[in-house]
């Protein structure tokens, strides 16, 4: 029986470090799109003239989506299964937060250019 139970936290500890791995390559790949998009409507603004809250908005995604990695790494990191949980659900609530928001950038950029 105790092999058994071994074996389950086992799968389980593999199974949440499987998702903090998730969690640090989205996040990076979603900062890199985030830079990708400023500089994009940095260079639209420019031609067309105009200002828009969206590029502003997008710096802060940049940065919740920087957070969400580095707490994702630390996760990867650390030996506790105790701290590698809390920090991982700081991870994932921070990468939430993040796409709400690249969301409601989305909608803006939309609105603004209908």
């Amino acid at each position: 029986m105790d092999t058994n139970n071994t074996h389950k936290t086992k799968c389980g500890l593999d199974l949440e470090e499987d998702v903090s791995i998730h969690i640090f390559t989205a996040s990076a790949a979603m900062v890199g799109v985030c830079l990708t998009v400023i500089g994009l409507l940095r260079v639209a603004l420019t031609i067309r003239g105009g200002v828009t809250l969206a590029d502003d908005m997008l710096a802060l995604d940049a940065f919740l989506f920087l957070a969400s990695c580095i707490l994702s790494y630390f996760a990867l990191r650390t030996r506790s299964s105790r701290r590698m949980h809390r920090v991982e659900r700081w991870a994932d609530s921070i990468f939430i937060t993040g796409l709400v928001l690249m969301v409601s950038v989305c909608a803006i950029i939309v609105y603004e250019i209908v």
